[in-house]
């Protein structure tokens, strides 16, 4: 049964599934609307049982869609990086590689990695996406992502290789009215009775497992996203905890920001990737790139300079 279903059909799917939309998916296949309804018909058929769930208004995948998808979508991601490694050169004259982080790492580090590898390969497309770590990791499974950058100690795949690429202190945002502020740094046990607005994941097991628990901020005020914590406390008391490439983000929103101390903590910061064996000629590439140049990326970020050791080699 499972020969019988194609590849076109395959895209049908998922293309339908992205969409959430016949007419839509049609367009971006560029197909009439009733070959696009045929290929879905086709391949309900051959698997014999239906995999959306259609209405006047909507279509959405059954329960058995939403369980095939990510399998449909690691077919066609391996059908894609195999026909893309026969075409790209040795070179990297031509190649694909599809990126993402979250935010932290997309305002930081990231753009300087992307433009300095593009300056080097210009003939290779890097796709970026800023996207909340969860995001990352479902990216990076079911095949629509290449490489991912994350906090180290997230990524339990064994399909996926984690790299520790570089390790950057802890440091603290506050309001310039804090009288911490005044101080040249803070220590753990100074944030013990404020309020610290929170965005960082998995906080308890990658940060303050590494601070004494009598140290441990008494109240977590939840994010999602760095740029809202910053926000947040320009209009009311409290800390965010931020690694120090997060200095540019910081100042432009009027805050104040310090090293954290006794003790210093280190965010350890992650490359995640597909084996190997499964890596495009672009994607090997970046990730050596990568690898390779971490080790000169200061702790602010903003002054590293991979691109000047890249055009000695």
């Amino acid at each position: 049964m499972a020969m019988d279903v194609t590849l076109r059909q395959l895209r049908a799917y998922v293309a339908v599934l992205e969409a959430a939309s016949f007419s839509e998916a049609a367009k971006a296949m560029h197909l009439s609307q009733a070959a696009l309804s045929g290929l879905i018909k086709e391949l309900e058929n051959r698997v014999g049982v239906r995999l959306l769930e259609r209405s006047t208004r909507s279509v959405a995948p059954s329960v058995v869609g939403e369980a095939f998808e990510p399998m449909a979508r690691r077919v066609l991601a391996s059908l894609d990086e195999a026909l893309e490694s026969l075409t790209n050169l040795k070179e990297l004259r031509r190649g694909l590689v599809r990126v993402a982080a979250p935010e932290t790492l997309s305002c930081t580090l990231l753009p300087e990695l992307i433009a300095n590898y593009n300056g080097l390969h210009p003939g290779v497309d890097v796709r970026f996406d800023d996207v909340p770590i969860q995001q990352v990791l479902a990216r990076l499974q079911n095949g629509s992502t290449d490489i991912g950058f994350g906090p180290a100690g997230v990524m339990a795949d064994p399909s996926v290789e984690t790299h520790l690429i570089c390790a950057d202190p802890l440091w603290v945002a506050l309001r310039p009215d804090d009288p911490l502020a005044r101080g040249r740094s803070v220590r753990w046990k100074d944030l013990r009775d404020r309020p610290v607005i929170n965005y960082m994941p998995n906080i308890a097991s990658n940060v303050l497992s590494q601070v004494p628990p009598r140290h441990h901020p008494r109240e977590m005020v939840p994010v999602h996203r760095v740029n809202t914590a910053l926000s947040m406390l320009r209009v009311r008391q409290g800390a965010v905890i931020c690694p120090s490439m997060a200095a540019s983000l910081v100042s432009g929103f009027g805050l104040e920001f310090l090293p954290l101390t006794q003790p210093a903590v280190k965010w350890k910061i992650a490359m995640f990737a597909r084996r190997r064996t499964s890596l495009s000629p672009a994607v090997a590439s970046f990730l050596n790139f990568t690898l390779d140049f971490a080790p000169n990326w200061t702790t602010t970020g903003a002054e590293s300079r991979p691109a000047e050791r890249g055009k000695r080699a």
